[in-house]
């Protein structure tokens, strides 16, 4: 969810700065500031784009699907049987190089 909310947010920082690079300036003394701004936008979105990269890159992959017997369930189903399930819980290993 995080990567996806980076990635929309570099695009929108992308497409504001090329917006912003074509347009002419009225006077040289305005709009520094905001040039100064937008570039400094753009440069810090690009450090946590590449920072939020490398996080990525643990090698760590998902294992073979493991399941386990924990326990077992008994009732009395609505015929007034009285039945037992086994719990059975599953999960995946994480494997890091």
């Amino acid at each position: 969810m995080l990567k996806n909310l980076m990635y929309a947010t570099l695009g929108c920082a992308m497409f504001a700065a090329s917006v912003v690079s074509t347009a002419t300036p009225a006077d040289a003394h305005r709009g520094g500031r905001a040039a100064g701004v937008v570039a400094g936008t753009i440069i810090g979105l690009g450090i946590l784009g590449a920072a939020a990269a490398s996080r990525d890159r643990d090698y760590c992959y998902e294992g073979r699907r493991r399941c386990e017997v924990v326990g077992e369930r008994c009732f009395y189903n609505r015929y007034g049987e009285y039945r037992c399930r086994d719990d059975v819980r599953c999960w995946r290993p994480r494997h890091c190089d």
